[in-house]
C-alpha cells in the first residue's frame, strides 16, 4: 500500500470515529445501518465484482444470520459464539448453494438464488414455532464487549465499526492473495484461467462461501441493531438494494460497495425534504447514474483517471494508462 493510501486511509478512519459524535441518536444509527449493509455489499462483490458470479441471495443469508444470531443469544449463547455460528452456517450454505454456478452462468444463475432467498423467505415466515413466522422476534439483545454493554447507540457504533474494520482489512488479504488473483481470473475469461491451472470448481464455491459469511455477519449485527427482524426484513426487495449498492459504488473495486452501500443508504434521507416525492426523485437519480456510468461512481473515477493519463502521455496504451 502507498504512502498516499495509507494516509487516505487514516483520515478516512479518523472521520468514522469522530463523525458520530456530531449526530443524534438517529443519525448514529443511520451510520451504524451504512456499516452493516456495506459489510453484505463487500461479500456480494466478492462474488460478483471479483469472481463474476451472479447472486440475488444475499438478503438470504443476512436472514440466516439474524435469526440464528437471535435465537442463540435470547437462549443464553453468547454473542461471539452466536456470530461465529452465524458466519460458518452461511459460509456452508454459500458454499453449496455455489455448486449450481458449476453448470449454469448469468441469468440462470441469477434466477436459481432469487429461488434460494425465496425460499428462505418462505420458511422464516411459515416456521412460527421456530421464527415467530410474520410477528417476528422482538428484544433481540445487544452484545456486552468486554464486560461493556452496547445499549446506548454510540456504543455500539464502535462495535459495528470495529467488526467492519476487521473484516474490510479480511477482504482486502483475500483480494490480494493468490485466492484473489483467481477470483479476477475466474471473472475475466474462466477458460483461460482453468489452462492456467486455476481450479475453476473450487474458486467458484470459495467465492459464494466467503460472500455469503459476510452476508450472515451482517444480518448478526442487523438483528442487534433493530433489535427485531421479521421475515419481510430478508425479501428480494434487500438483496436487490445490496445488489445496487455493488452496482452504483462500482463493482469490482474495493471501496465501490462501500461508497455505493453509502449513496443507498444516506441519499433517501437527504431527499425527506421533498415529502412524498423523495422516492421518485431517489429512483430517478440511480437510473440517471447507471445510463451514464454502468460502471459505477468509482469506474467513472477510473475512466476519468485513464483519459488524464493519455492526454499527458499519447503515446501510452490504454491499459498502460489504466494500470
Amino acid at each position: 500500500m502507498s504512502k498516499h493510501s495509507l494516509l487516505t486511509l487514516v483520515a478516512g478512519l479518523s472521520i468514522l470515529i469522530l463523525l458520530p459524535f456530531t449526530q443524534s441518536n438517529y443519525g448514529v444509527f443511520v451510520l451504524c445501518s451504512w456499516l452493516v449493509y456495506s459489510i453484505s455489499a463487500m461479500g456480494l462483490n466478492l462474488t460478483l465484482g471479483y469472481a463474476g458470479q451472479v447472486s440475488l441471495a444475499q438478503a438470504s443469508f443476512m436472514g440466516i444470520g439474524a435469526y440464528m444470531t437471535a435465537l442463540m443469544t435470547m437462549a443464553g449463547v453468547p454473542w461471539p459464539a452466536a456470530m461465529i455460528a452465524a458466519m460458518v452456517s452461511c459460509f456452508v450454505i454459500g458454499f453449496l448453494l455455489g455448486y449450481p454456478a458449476l453448470r449454469v452462468q448469468h441469468h440462470f444463475l441469477a434466477f436459481i438464488t432469487l429461488a434460494f432467498n425465496a425460499l428462505v423467505v418462505l420458511v422464516l415466515r411459515n416456521e412460527e414455532w421456530l421464527t415467530g413466522g410474520t410477528y417476528g422476534i422482538v428484544g433481540v439483545p445487544r452484545p456486552e464487549v468486554f464486560g461493556l454493554p452496547t445499549q446506548t447507540p454510540l456504543a455500539f457504533y464502535f462495535f459495528v465499526l470495529a467488526l467492519f474494520v476487521l473484516m474490510a482489512a479480511g477482504l482486502y488479504a483475500i483480494i490480494r492473495s493468490p485466492w484473489g488473483r483467481a477470483f479476477k481470473a475466474l471473472r475475466e475469461n474462466p477458460i483461460r484461467a482453468n489452462s492456467l491451472g486455476v481450479d475453476i470448481r473450487q474458486t467458484t464455491l470459495l467465492a459464494f462461501a466467503i460472500g455469503s459469511s459476510y452476508g450472515g455477519l451482517a444480518g448478526s449485527l442487523l438483528a442487534q441493531l433493530t433489535q427485531f427482524i421479521d421475515p419481510h426484513s430478508f425479501g428480494l426487495t434487500i438483496s436487490l438494494k445490496v445488489l445496487l449498492m455493488v452496482i452504483v459504488g462500482g463493482a469490482g473495486f474495493f471501496f465501490g460497495p462501500i461508497l455505493g452501500a453509502l449513496l443507498i443508504v444516506l441519499a433517501p434521507e437527504f431527499l425527506r425534504f421533498t415529502e412524498g416525492y423523495y422516492l421518485m426523485i431517489y429512483a430517478t437519480l440511480v437510473i440517471v447514474l447507471m445510463v451514464f456510468c454502468p460502471t459505477g461512481l468509482l469506474g467513472l473515477v477510473e475512466r476519468a483517471r485513464t483519459a488524464m493519463k493519455l492526454r499527458q502521455n499519447p503515446n501510452a496504451t490504454t491499459w498502460e494508462a489504466g494500470r
